[in-house]
């Protein structure tokens, strides 16, 4: 038996495909580390929000894609983290959300209301009728939610509204499926009637704050 060398690397691999495996579980170990950060940094106010915002983005679409090459290796988020000892709740929870604080939470109305009242529109329209022609996989239904909830969290006064909050849960759940997972019948049914209810409170809303313009 020869002796052990401590100069010797160590080395986690012994195939091509085992150092590949071990590459991308570094690269999502980084990529969490540096959405806490990101997370934090923004809460102590040491990044604007126009900072924040695509920084975040980006982040969370890296991860997803990172996510698609490890899922064999990776049965979870949360168990990942907790093998390799990672104590990064900030960037869990933006994982579960999926989309960024400053979406998840409220903004101001700017300029180009007419534009995003437009554009939230059609996209209450599309999510609602992929609902309708029987979509649930959570790859055909993610993708179109998270652009509406995006889209919605522009309006002035929408943390207030009772639709979001039912929305962003309803990200949450599509978020912790995996992309082949399909949603029940009931939850279709579900889904479809919480979006629909936003819809119509994104109307009403919309109608007194035009009352307040004029």
């Amino acid at each position: 038996m020869s002796a052990l060398s401590l100069d010797e690397e160590v080395r986690l691999y012994a195939t091509n495909a085992e150092r590949e495996k071990y590459s991308l579980l570094a690269t999502l170990f980084g990529i969490i580390v540096a959405l806490d950060y990101l997370e934090r940094a923004y809460v102590r106010d040491a990044l604007t929000a126009a900072e924040y915002s695509p920084a975040c983005t980006r982040l969370l679409s890296q991860y997803m894609t990172m996510l698609k090459l490890v899922k064999d290796a990776v049965p979870s988020i949360e168990q990942f983290m907790t093998r390799y000892r990672m104590d990064a709740p900030a960037a869990l929870h933006r994982i579960k959300v999926g989309v960024p604080a400053t979406v998840e939470h409220s903004s101001e109305a700017g300029p180009e209301t007419g534009k995003w009242i437009a554009e939230t529109t059609q996209n209450f329209i599309t999510f609602m009728d992929a609902l309708k022609l029987r979509l649930r996989a959570k790859d055909q239904l993610h993708p179109i939610l998270q652009e509406l909830v995006t889209g919605y969290a522009r309006f002035k006064g929408s943390k207030d509204w009772e639709g979001r909050s039912r929305m962003v849960s309803w990200l949450i759940t599509l978020n912790g499926m995996k992309a082949s997972e399909e949603i029940t019948e009931e939850q279709s049914r579900q889904l479809l009637f919480d979006v629909d209810h936003a819809y119509a409170e994104f109307f009403r809303s919309l109608s007194g704050a035009k009352a307040d313009w004029n």
